[in-house]
Order: structure tokens, then C-alpha cells, then sequence
């Protein structure tokens, strides 16, 4: 009897948990657009935009059974929304093998908000702050209500200790932050050759592009003082034409020999350069609310650990994309999936790690 209620439990750990990968899929697409999660209320298909009925919905089952397409239109559903299911149904399944029930329905929600920020970051380079600061509010609110969580008994120590920890992830990632601002904060180019380049308006953004890499020009700015520089062999600003000239740009506004224009007034800057100066930061502000939101659930130790394997990971991954494939000028990593796959690391293996670093300091 006690190996069935088991296998049941378990069984239904594993079923809710692709159910809530199903929901975190929705989540995903629709909060880096600003779509709300609750309208419409049944998911659809991104490429004809039917609603899904609730039996071609099933967690896990459809995707398989529909071979990965929409059941109206045919179009192909990325594998993305099965992998999120599973990954979620494994690791719900994986939690609540783990720890005790009232610390795995907390640690539920703990994966889940790191589910939805990791892919959001891979998509598009942000994690939003309902996701980030609503983790720090839940993993506080979870610490109080499962003080186990923060290792202790009470819950006002909990508590506590959630915030601190969450007020340290939020500081030590800052603190590294203006740090790589100030150490590497501009990268200049220099091109083999004479390289053309525009700047065309889109509504509140711009494209930029330089050669063969294309970007968003509010990916070059974070922060009010940024700066962009262009030294070109000839450039020209809607119909002012310029030869040899640096054209010095912030993001709403761009200097030429004296003259400034601002970018608000202007539809098209082109020309041909010969060296780039861009801006650049270490990471987005959103990785830094991400470890808070880490440290929130999992304490100090939790927010250290995930530093540092998150960094070294990241660093691998830098390395190797570097050495297989082209050098982009433009490129991002995203931090955050670095950080998350740490976290969750030391949510299971965290004893280990610490049994194998005593061992180190104490042979």
C-alpha cells in the first residue's frame, strides 16, 4: 500500500508539473510582448492564431500526437514548448523525491520562475520583472511560511534572511557590474576594409546596421551617458552629406562636426566606416534582480554558488562559441540560463559540493 500511494504521489508530482510547463509556455511567449497571461484565456497558435481546443492541449501528449504541428493551420510548433513541459515535469517529479512536501510545493515555484526566465533569455535577452521581482516577493513570502527553507526554525529569522540574501545576490552582481563598466565599458573595431553602415528609423528603435551584422539600436545603450562612435569616410544625415567625419552618437542624438541632430528627427543615417567605438556592459540589470531572486529561495550560499558555477559556465560556453564559430562584434550571451542551471545545481547537489570543498580545505 505504502509503494502505491508513492508511485501515485509521484505519478501526479510528475503530471502537475508538465501541466504547469504548459502555463510557463504561455508565459513565456506572451510577457517579453506584453500580452497578458489571462486573454485570451486558451493558448493559440502563434502562426494562425486559432485557439487550441483543450483536447489538442494535453500536456506532452499533443505535441507528440500532432507530430509537432497545428492541428488547423500545419505549422511546424517549435520543440521548445515539449521540452518545457518535460523539463518541468522532471524536475517537479525530482523535488518532491527530494525534500518534504511543505519545501517542494515552495521549490515549485522556485523552478518555475527560473523556467520561465531562462527561456525569455534565450529568446530575447531580458528577464521581465514579473519574473524577477516577483521571485524576491515569493521567495520571501515562501522563507516565511516555510522557514526550512532558510534553515532555521523561526520564521521572522527566515524572513529576514531571505531579504539579506536577496539584498546580496541584487550587490555582489551590481558591484561586478560597474566594475566591468569602468575596466571594459567600450570595445573599439577596426575593419579590414571601408565598411557601410545605416542607421534606419523604426518607430521608437532603429536598425542598425554595420556590414553583414544587424542590430537593435537600443541593444548599444543601457545607460543615459553611453556612447557610440563612428569614424567614417563619408557619411550622410537625411540630406546633409559629410566626407571624412566622426559622427558621435547617444542614443537620442548624434554630432557631426559641431552639428547635432536629434535622432527623434532624423530617418536614415548612412555611410561607409572605418572603425566602431560601442558601449557595452557585462550584463543586463535583469541577471542582477534574477540572483536576488535566487537568493530569496535559497539563502547566501545558494547566491554564491550560483555566481560563480553561473560565471564559469558562461565563461566555457563564451570560450567555445568563440573558437566554433564567427566572431560577431554585436554578439550577446544570456546569463541568466547560466545562473538558473546553477541554482538548480545547488538546490539538489548543494551538500555534495559542500562535503567536496571541506574535503579540499580539510584533507
Amino acid at each position: 500500500m505504502m509503494q502505491a500511494s508513492q508511485l501515485l504521489l509521484r505519478g501526479f508530482a510528475f503530471v502537475l508539473g508538465a501541466a504547469v510547463g504548459s502555463f510557463l509556455n504561455v508565459c513565456i511567449y506572451r510577457l517579453p510582448v506584453d500580452l497578458s497571461i489571462n486573454r485570451p484565456r486558451r493558448s493559440f497558435c502563434p502562426a494562425c492564431k486559432k485557439p487550441i481546443l483543450w483536447h489538442q492541449n494535453i500536456p506532452l501528449i499533443s505535441w507528440l500526437w500532432l507530430r509537432g504541428r497545428c492541428a488547423n493551420c500545419s505549422a511546424k510548433i517549435s520543440f521548445r514548448y515539449f521540452a518545457v513541459e518535460l523539463l518541468t515535469a522532471l524536475l517537479f517529479l525530482a523535488i518532491w523525491q527530494s525534500f518534504p512536501w511543505q519545501m517542494a510545493i515552495a521549490y515549485w515555484i522556485f523552478v518555475s520562475l527560473l523556467i520561465v526566465g531562462t527561456f525569455i533569455d534565450f529568446d530575447r535577452f531580458i528577464i521581465p520583472d514579473r519574473v524577477t521581482i516577483g521571485g524576491i516577493i515569493a521567495g520571501i513570502l515562501a522563507s516565511l511560511a516555510v522557514p526550512a527553507l532558510m534553515e532555521t526554525n523561526s520564521r521572522l529569522a527566515a524572513s529576514v534572511r531571505s531579504l539579506l540574501a536577496a539584498a546580496l545576490g541584487y550587490v555582489i552582481l551590481l558591484l561586478v557590474l560597474e566594475a566591468g563598466k569602468i575596466a571594459f565599458g567600450r570595445k573599439k573595431i577596426r575593419f579590414d576594409a571601408p565598411t557601410p553602415f545605416t542607421w534606419t528609423k523604426q518607430e521608437d528603435d532603429a536598425d542598425f546596421v554595420v556590414g553583414s551584422e544587424k542590430s537593435l539600436w537600443s541593444d548599444h545603450f543601457a545607460r543615459e551617458k553611453d556612447r557610440l562612435v563612428l569614424q567614417c569616410g563619408e557619411a550622410k544625415i537625411d540630406n546633409h552629406i559629410y566626407g571624412n567625419v566622426t559622427l558621435d552618437f547617444h542614443y537620442d542624438r548624434v554630432t557631426a562636426e559641431g552639428e547635432q541632430f536629434l535622432l527623434d528627427r532624423v530617418n536614415e543615417i548612412s555611410g561607409v566606416a572605418y572603425e566602431l567605438v560601442i558601449p557595452r556592459e557585462a550584463m543586463g540589470r535583469g541577471d542582477l534582480k534574477f540572483l536576488a531572486a535566487i537568493g530569496a529561495f535559497l539563502g547566501w550560499r545558494g547566491v554564491l554558488f550560483s555566481l560563480f558555477a553561473g560565471s564559469l559556465l558562461g565563461s566555457i560556453v563564451g570560450l567555445i562559441t568563440l573558437i566554433v564559430g564567427k566572431r560577431v562584434w554585436s554578439a550577446k550571451l544570456p546569463f541568466g540560463p547560466y545562473l538558473a542551471f546553477s541554482a538548480v545545481s545547488w538546490l539538489f547537489f548543494g551538500d555534495v559540493f559542500l562535503r567536496w570543498y571541506a574535503g579540499l580545505l580539510n584533507p
